[in-house]
């Protein structure tokens, strides 16, 4: 009688964890382009997540914050201040800026320019696992963490929030993440007022 032992090979558990991590990265890269309205491949290949120094643009595995999603965010913010068709925003029809939280510790844009007395309204997505917050206003508060400064809290995974800002003051201005040790991981960013 002929017995055949079926020999079974055993998927070594970092080949699983590398497909996982693929398969999260083209999902999450999918939601982000349904959210600001960019191609996922324009994302994944024109604007560097696959470039850079990295396994996904920047300088470690992940790169160093959001820079590999950055690239039709700015064409999703319209023209700037200062440019051709630039219109400000207005409290009755504020300006939508899309702001993305993370991964990691950055926001991208980092910096972003307002006319001086404009409303702005920011949407703030929150990419990777982290929660994240967003608070806007001078500078001076926003660095410390002033009470009562127009902010949005607990930003989850893939959630949008908004936030409507109105830039009426003459002080530098500023937006950051205060949840333990971001800010102090770098993630703040600038508003530069143009008159």
């Amino acid at each position: 009688m002929n017995e055949e032992h079926a020999t079974t090979r055993a998927i070594p558990a970092w080949t699983v964890f590398l497909v996982a991590v693929a398969a999260l990265v083209l999902a999450a890269v999918a939601l982000t382009a349904t959210v600001i309205g960019s191609s996922p491949y324009r994302m994944m290949v024109g604007s560097g997540m696959m470039g850079g120094t990295g396994m996904m643009g920047g300088t470690g595995m992940m790169g160093d914050g959001p820079a590999w999603m950055a690239g039709d965010l700015g064409a999703q913010n319209g023209p700037q201040p200062g440019a051709s068709g630039f219109v400000a925003g207005t409290v009755a029809s504020p300006r939508v800026i899309h702001v993305i939280a993370g991964p990691g510790h950055g926001f991208t844009p980092s910096t972003i320019a307002v006319a001086s007395g404009e409303t702005v309204m920011f949407l703030v997505t929150t990419m990777g696992p982290t929660v994240h917050e967003f608070m806007v206003g001078p500078a001076d508060a926003v660095a410390t963490d002033e009470p009562g400064s127009a902010e949005i809290a607990d930003i989850g995974m893939m959630r949008t929030k908004s936030l409507t800002y109105t830039f009426d003051g003459s002080a530098p201005y500023a937006f950051a993440c205060h949840v333990d040790g971001h800010y102090e991981a770098g993630m703040r960013g600038t508003i530069t007022l143009v008159e």
